[in-house]
């Protein structure tokens, strides 16, 4: 075990990649649904998926599970035959991606925004393997290419035709083909505070589309699927599932030769930690990904979560950042600063005579939080107490951005963290001291 921690980073991450997509195959034949498997994945492909929709309602659970299988193995493959360097920033997408797969994306609606990068990377006579991160990253708003397949313009789903399949494929093309330069030029505006960086070009994207395929035209937005649908859980085969491979990280962690010391240092940086795996090892990575993993895992069970195909999908969606800097120092301030504003605004609620529904296990909010996550380089680099405030604007905020992309972006809280980052950032350089600018000041 111990030779894995010597792989370079992009062999060891690619088995990485293979390992979570396999125990969602093993998870997919283990369920009772089983039986209907190849049926509810059929169900999945075929239908719209504007946020929130519940894979687990529409397909089922072993559907659900198998779409999530295939989804890592088409991804990894991605990788693999492209011949693409493996980082952080690919454990982000891969992690982001499969996470997806029980709430948005599937291996039909995730092809056609690919294909929009691949044109890109042809008319930039640029190779395919260093677009393979934006590739994942366009899938973001694949809940509007099924919309387009199966729906637009109409109220109702039509099904599979011709002309969906044509309109999917020139949204999808347009797409991916402007991302890259968006992906460029993000950071730029956010200031590497917002981890989910990807979701502020798929954010502007999904407004535009939005305003030009809806409301230029005076067609009416479909309507979400009913909440009736979010009832379709099982916080059993969650916390079980979860439960399994986030501890079997942890114990190939240990095996492979991490060592807790090294693990408290990264927790104790006074600084963001830009990669695990590049800054601390492989297996330090691992071992990151088994404690945060159960660490958020028990926060939504401690909250009440309502383990549907959402909720589920948002537990690796969280991880996604696992090696980008995210860790259970870094997080918990966010999570401490959504907890506050729920209780705080729900008696100010009261005093206002407002009808208060932003409750801490609130399906809106158990997603904005994963998403809230990504402003961690905050709490890196200033402290806790700014992580804290920070969330509390997340928290603020992330219910009313859907109304700009319409539900068609499944990085609504990303989007909502670059946001932020734009109201926040500029108080912190001007107004607060860094957690090494504090040390330094002591040391005078």
């Amino acid at each position: 075990m111990k030779r894995l921690n010597k792989l370079s980073e992009t062999d060891f991450l690619k088995l990485f990649f293979l390992f979570l997509s396999t125990c969602f195959l093993v998870g997919a034949v283990c369920m009772p649904d089983r039986g209907e498997m190849l049926s509810g994945l059929w169900k999945i492909l075929a239908s719209t998926c504007k946020i929130s929709t519940n894979y687990f309602a529409v397909g089922g659970f072993a559907a659900t599970f198998l779409n999530m299988a295939l989804l890592g193995f088409v991804l990894t493959g991605l990788y693999h035959f492209l011949k693409a360097p493996v980082n952080n920033v690919s454990t982000l997408a891969f992690v982001l991606t499969l996470g997806f797969g029980s709430w948005g994306i599937n291996v039909l609606n995730l092809w056609f925004s690919v294909l929009g990068v691949v044109l890109y990377a042809a008319v930039k006579r640029e190779k395919l393997s260093g677009h393979v991160n934006a590739m994942l990253f366009s899938t973001g708003i694949a809940p509007l290419i099924s919309e387009m397949l199966f729906r637009y313009p109409h109220a109702e789903a039509l099904g599979f035709h011709w002309a969906g399949l044509g309109l999917a494929v020139l949204v999808g093309v347009c797409i991916g083909f402007f991302l890259p330069a968006g992906l460029a030029y993000s950071p730029k505006v956010h200031k590497g505070f917002d981890l989910y960086s990807a979701a502020l070009p798929i954010g502007m994207t999904a407004f535009l589309l939005q305003g030009i395929l809806y409301k230029t035209h005076g067609v009416e937005l479909p309507a979400a699927p009913g909440v009736e649908t979010l009832q379709v859980a099982s916080a059993m085969a969650a916390n079980l599932f979860c439960g399994i491979v986030f501890g079997f990280c942890i114990v190939f962690a240990l095996l492979m030769g991490a060592k807790p010391r090294d693990y408290w240092k990264m927790l104790t940086e006074k600084d963001q930690v830009a990669s695990v795996t590049a800054s601390y090892g492989n297996a330090v990575f691992l071992l990151n990904v088994g404690l945060f993993g159960l660490m958020i895992l028990g926060y939504y069970d401690l909250v009440g979560a309502n383990f549907n195909g959402i909720t589920f999908g948002i537990l690796f969606c969280m991880l996604a950042t696992c090696n980008s800097g995210s860790n259970p120092a870094t997080v918990w301030p966010i999570l401490l600063g959504y907890v506050a504003a729920s209780y705080l605004f729900r008696g100010t609620a009261a005093l206002a005579g407002g009808n208060f529904t932003m409750t801490i296990d609130a399906q809106a909010i158990l997603v904005g939080l994963c998403y809230a996550n990504g402003l961690s380089p905050i709490t890196a680099k200033y402290g806790w107490q700014y992580g804290f405030a920070a969330a509390v604007v997340h928290y603020c905020l992330v219910t009313t951005v859907p109304s700009l992309h319409g539900g068609f972006c499944l990085y609504n809280g990303g989007f909502t963290a670059a946001l932020t980052c734009i109201l926040v950032v500029p108080q912190l350089e001007r107004f607060a001291r860094t957690k090494v600018q504090r040390l330094e000041a002591k040391k005078r």
